[in-house]
């Protein structure tokens, strides 16, 4: 199987990265089923990249339905050590426009329906998660995202809603009076399982709107996030081609890629082979046969 250290995870909007060359298509599968499209393996800044849809080409998948752990269980088996995000969010900060890039560095969870871990039946797992987004990861996209021009911010922590409908006045308000900056329907589970398969993962969150609580926007529809989020995708590229090799080679300051090394509490014995053998790819160093 073809091996990129780098993947891309593109969400509305993004369906495809124009400039990845060498394009080949392969077929993931995985225990958890099918991701959620086909993985487009190419070249981008003379790096191997890893792309997926994250709804399916076409916008087939609600944020809801993402088979997140199937996702990213198969950027791990393809190599992936960094998983950069590009998706849509709402602002709840007057500061943070709609057409700006965030980098954001917090998250908050208002799922309640979705597979968020890779552990469980026999083997339990508990992974720091206080920092979600990888820092190091994230001064690389924020560099790239001054120096392609956008008009940028680092760090803001960003709500996860179940979706697939829009806030509520009632919930953009609360969401303010909790001291969120931005609203958004995917990045988790997706960080929390890519802590959990040691991958560094961070978002280039691309502001499409200021939610309901802002006078000027009495209602979020899908055209509106889609429209402006058009108009961003190609800074979105830009700033993925400039980031690319700005990434150190070796990851040091961060604590992604050893999450696992003290995570595992259930004792080895008692842990079945079916299930080592699952969970191989993710945890396979931490689990002696």
């Amino acid at each position: 199987m073809p091996k990129a250290k780098f993947g891309v995870i593109g969400g509305s909007g993004v369906y495809q990265i124009e400039g990845l060359e060498n394009v080949q298509e392969i077929r993931v599968t995985t225990p958890y089923g099918d991701p959620s499209d086909a993985m487009m393996l190419g070249t981008l800044s003379g790096e191997a990249i890893a792309f997926l849809p994250r709804h399916g080409r076409g916008h087939r998948v609600l944020p809801a339905e993402l088979p997140s752990r199937a996702n990213i269980y198969a950027f791990k088996q393809l190599g992936v050590e960094r998983l950069i995000s590009v998706s849509a969010c709402g602002s709840m900060r007057e500061e943070y426009a709609p057409l700006d890039i965030v980098i954001p560095d917090q998250l908050y969870d208002r799922t309640h329906s979705r597979d968020n871990t890779f552990f469980g039946e026999g083997i339990v797992a508990h992974v720091s998660f206080a920092d979600p987004f990888c820092p190091e990861l994230n001064e690389v996209l924020y560099d790239a995202a001054k120096k392609s021009g956008a008009r940028s911010h680092l760090g803001g922590t960003l709500v996860v809603i179940e979706g697939p409908t829009f806030s509520t006045k009632a919930e953009s308000r609360i969401h303010r009076q909790l001291g969120v900056d931005l609203v958004g329907m995917t990045a988790l589970p997706e960080a929390r399982l890519a802590r959990e398969a040691e991958i560094c993962y961070s978002a280039i969150a691309m502001v499409t709107d200021y939610d309901v609580w802002h006078e000027s926007h009495a209602s979020v529809t899908a055209d509106l996030v889609v429209q402006n989020l058009l108009k961003n995708a190609e800074m979105g590229k830009k700033i993925l081609r400039g980031a690319i090799p700005r990434i150190p080679a070796q990851r040091t300051r961060c604590p992604c890629h050893n999450a696992l090394q003290d995570a595992i509490v259930t004792d080895p014995k008692l842990i079945p082979a079916a299930l080592r053998e699952k969970l191989a790819p993710i945890a396979g160093k931490y689990l002696p046969q």
